[in-house]
């Protein structure tokens, strides 16, 4: 009995975590690059409502996935095109994205409230998923969850052990230098910007299609800010960013076992759990400057002009 609730702890933890993680390492790698995309929030409600239409429109839920991620990488074209092309300031931008982000998909999602569709399957392997603890923990999950982790492997590789890694850290870190050499600076930029909207229409798509799968006005419920925190957290390292995202899927799910044991603590403080602690990891990291200094990408958020 207390392996079975142990599973069902652990089952909820990685539930909570991986759209924080899916979306958290597509930003990772849209900062590293030297943009800063605040839109995550908005770009995750775009990708839940496409993947969930398309979803139950199509009955497939590969094609909904597919629609998700092209979603967000359609919400992730315009603020590219408006930061990277327009010159236009990024902080802003990206808060208007989230805010457009949020209306377009309440309008689209307006005829497909209370309608749900079959959650994603899980792997399911014969023999291994009746393994006990570790069957339904590591062979019994669903595609989303395994591609979250496997891309947060294929972006730490790509960002420390490849050429265009070491470009795209290249310029970030100082896009003026990058372009004397010959990259080409605005074009890396639009596809890691396409690379992170993806990640967060895919962020999204879990939300509506396996966490819970029917579509909710404003279901991300500020995960893809928690998201935009986790990359600071991870001090913008993929392996870190792996840990944070189940920290913090761990304390969100806490607040529904605070909720069961009856301390008398007010379910609305409950509630603010995840985010409280959000601030307080912000607040604890911000106070090492000297951190914050090395590990940013120094032309995180400043505009590139191209000389001549």
């Amino acid at each position: 009995m207390e392996s079975a609730v142990l599973v069902s702890i652990l089952l909820s933890v990685i539930a909570a975590s991986t759209p924080l993680l899916l979306a958290g390492i597509g930003e990772l790698v849209v900062e590293r690059s030297g943009v800063l995309n605040l839109g995550v929030e908005g770009m995750m409600l775009v990708g839940a409502i496409a993947g969930f239409a398309v979803t139950y429109s199509s009955g497939s839920a590969s094609l909904g996935i597919l629609a998700a991620a092209l979603g967000g990488m359609a919400m992730a074209l315009v603020f590219a095109f408006l930061t990277l092309t327009l010159q236009a300031n990024q902080v802003a931008t990206g808060l208007a994205l989230t805010i457009f982000g949020i209306g377009l998909a309440a309008m689209m999602g307006a005829g497909f409230v209370g309608h749900p569709v079959p959650k994603l399957p899980g792997l399911d392997l014969p023999l291994l998923s009746a393994i006990p603890v570790i069957g339904p923990l590591v062979f019994g999950q669903d595609f989303l969850v395994y591609f979250s982790i496997a891309a947060v492997i294929g972006a730490s590789w790509f960002l420390y052990r490849s050429h265009g890694g070491l470009v795209l850290r290249a310029i970030g870190d100082s896009h003026d230098a990058a372009h004397a050499i010959g990259y080409p600076v605005i074009r890396i930029r639009y596809l890691a910007c396409l690379f992170g909207g993806a990640m967060s229409g895919l962020a999204g798509a879990y939300l509506s299609l396996s966490y819970t799968p029917m579509w909710a006005e404003d279901m991300s419920a500020g995960r893809g800010w928690i998201a935009l925190a986790l990359v600071v957290f991870a001090t913008w390292r993929p392996g870190r960013l792996l840990l944070g995202a189940y920290l913090f899927g761990g304390i969100t799910i806490l607040q529904f076992h605070v909720q069961t044991m009856g301390l008398g603590i007010p379910p609305q403080f409950v509630s603010m759990l995840p985010y409280l602690a959000t601030i307080l990891v912000l607040c604890a990291i911000s106070s090492d400057a000297t951190r914050i200094r090395l590990n940013a990408p120094a032309c995180l958020g400043r505009p590139f002009h191209a000389a001549g």
